[in-house]
């Protein structure tokens, strides 16, 4: 039997960088997969993203802007604790807006638990734009390349059945 991963790409595309994980996904969509990857842009929909996590994964990679203090376009590739994400403090999850730490707890709420989760993030340059400029920055839009070959490392490895414990990983 084939693995199953999910790739989700999330982000608002109408506030700048924080379009990094959908205009991700949709690049790797374009990408011939190996069987069993499915690749979805969740965009702002904690809802949906909630109710996918709920299927039997073996992996779920998420793709999203993540701040973190670092210069902008810089990857990280983090494994997040699913269990202390689903501990954390706060709300249901909006249906009109994306917590990625929302929509777990909602997964794990309704009886779901993704297996390997990631998370490829990248250090925006802005998420919002004054003058109403939709679109990635030039170090976010060059960040894309890198975070799909990121993607397509951990795709193999979860496929090998191998792992690495994934960290903080500027790059």
């Amino acid at each position: 039997m084939s693995k199953r991963i999910l790739v989700a790409g999330i982000g608002n595309i109408f506030l700048g960088d924080d379009a990094f994980g959908v205009e991700a996904v949709r690049e790797l969509a374009q990408r011939t997969l190996p069987e069993g990857v499915e690749v979805v842009d969740f965009g702002i929909r904690s809802h949906d993203l909630a109710f996918a996590l709920m299927d039997e994964h073996d992996a779920v990679i998420l793709i999203d802007a993540t701040p973190r203090g670092y210069a902008p376009g810089t990857l990280y590739l983090i494994e997040p604790d699913f269990s202390a994400l689903i501990e954390a403090e706060g709300s249901v999850p909006n249906g009109h807006g994306m917590d990625v730490v929302r929509a777990l707890q909602m997964a794990k709420w309704l009886g779901g638990r993704p297996g390997r989760l990631y998370l490829v993030g990248c250090e925006p340059a802005a998420l919002e734009s004054e003058d109403g400029q939709i679109g990635l920055s030039d170090a976010v839009r060059a960040a894309v390349p890198r975070a799909l070959a990121m993607v397509e490392s951990v795709l193999l490895e979860v496929l090998a059945d191998t792992h690495r414990e994934a960290v903080l990983v500027p790059v």
